[in-house]
């Protein structure tokens, strides 16, 4: 087993003096704040990640080394899968890599509910039962918070600490990313049904919301942040440090469109089966779901409007408790090899947060290496933007106002 397998030999070899006698075997706020005296992309000097000192071992101790399993928690759909659905390549390759078995469930369908479902054991000081979980920024951010995540183990982990791509490196929910790695990015867009409009294009929330056209016929999003966020850059705005006043200036500029009945209605994914059926002219929409809406429908497409889109990620976690942090560590390292998930990328469709994969997607899928929803291109990265973290009670606050807008 090579832990360092697939690492340029120059970042190989820093790595492998850091551990023996440098700075891996230090804090990991001194490695990665300090950095390595490496060329290239993806060099360990690129990093910039300042972390924390590890805790793990603090609450349970780590069975790892005894019991080569882990229990991974993970949303549907959201890992590769053969055609048949009965195997996971990627997954299986990285149990006979290491020889760890992976109970994989895709028991999350919603960030709050999955919540409340190990919030009672995390706050009781016990295991969750799972070893890695994938939960939405804002959430995972929560969880960082609350301290109920694991701070991570630089040694474990070269391959996630030289290929995250630089724009994922810093959220300030978790700065220099001590407890927590993307799985996949989400990019909110807006997208439209060229058939309903008539060939007409959709390229701003402005027009969503106010465009006599598409009356009846819009779609905005359940999810807070995306409808907010994206309404605030259309405003001129930054999701980054927008105020009170800045977030209630766009919800009634959203509530106007729902009082003239502008908006037909607030979704979650399912938008995608009225924007093909015509049901729905235009909409917020998260770009995973139209790279297949557009292989199926090529009358479906996607903008980004110039105001700029909301860039959010769906992250891994170890939660307090875990009993198999290392083995956890080792599976998220894994898909930070580019060829891995390059695998991933391919199936799931979502943006990838590990760098070097285009090439091995060519390899695998030209348009999908092509397709800026899966790898950004440089204009549409220069269009990213991330909601702030919210202190507790602007999330009561906000999250209240969000749900009388929209019903629920």
């Amino acid at each position: 087993m090579d832990l360092y397998e697939g690492l340029s030999e120059p970042v190989r070899k820093a790595w492998e003096r850091s551990l023996s006698g440098g700075r891996a075997s230090l804090s990991r706020r001194s490695l990665l704040g300090g950095g390595l005296a490496v060329a290239g992309a993806g060099a360990l000097t690129a990093c910039g990640i300042p972390a924390a000192t590890s805790t793990a071992g603090t609450k349970t101790d780590d069975q790892s080394d005894k019991d080569k399993s882990l229990i991974f928690s993970n949303w549907q759909l959201y890992i590769d899968q053969s055609d048949d659905k009965k195997h996971m390549p990627t997954l299986e390759a990285f149990e006979k890599h290491y020889g760890i078995k992976v109970k994989y469930t895709d028991d999350i369908t919603d960030n709050v509910e999955f919540f409340a479902k190990i919030k009672p054991q995390l706050a009781a000081g016990q295991s969750t039962g799972r070893d890695v979980v994938v939960l939405t920024d804002w959430m995972a951010g929560r969880m960082i918070r609350l301290g109920w995540a694991q701070e991570l183990d630089a040694s474990y982990m070269p391959h996630a600490y030289a290929n995250l791509e630089q724009r994922f490196r810093t959220p300030d929910w978790d700065p220099g990313r001590a407890h927590s790695y993307p799985w996949a990015g989400i990019a909110t867009v807006i997208a439209y049904n060229t058939k309903v409009t008539k060939g007409k294009k959709v390229t701003s929330v402005s027009q969503l919301l106010t465009d006599p056209d598409l009356k009846g016929r819009v779609a905005m999003l359940s999810e807070m942040r995306d409808t907010v966020g994206m309404t605030l850059l259309d405003m001129g705005k930054k999701p980054e440090s927008f105020t009170s006043d800045d977030f209630d200036a766009a919800l009634a500029k959203v509530q106007k469109a729902v009082d003239s009945k502008q908006i037909r209605q607030f979704t979650g994914n399912e938008y995608t089966d009225g924007l093909a059926s015509g049901n729905i002219a235009a909409c917020l929409a998260w770009a995973g779901d139209l790279v297949q809406l557009q292989v199926d429908n090529p009358e479906i497409k996607f903008v980004i409007p110039d105001a700029g889109y909301l860039n959010s990620t769906d992250n891994m976690l170890i939660p307090a408790g875990s009993k198999h942090r290392k083995n956890a560590s080792l599976l998220m390292d894994w898909y930070y090899r580019p060829e891995i998930a390059a695998e991933l990328a391919a199936w799931v469709n979502y943006i990838t947060p590990c760098a070097g994969v285009k090439e091995e997607l060519l390899k695998i899928d030209k348009s999908v290496a092509n397709n800026p929803l899966i790898i950004p291109d440089a204009a549409m990265t220069a269009k990213a933007h991330a909601f702030r973290s919210l202190t507790s009670k602007e999330e009561t606050s906000f999250e209240s106002k969000f749900a009388k807008l929209i019903g629920a």
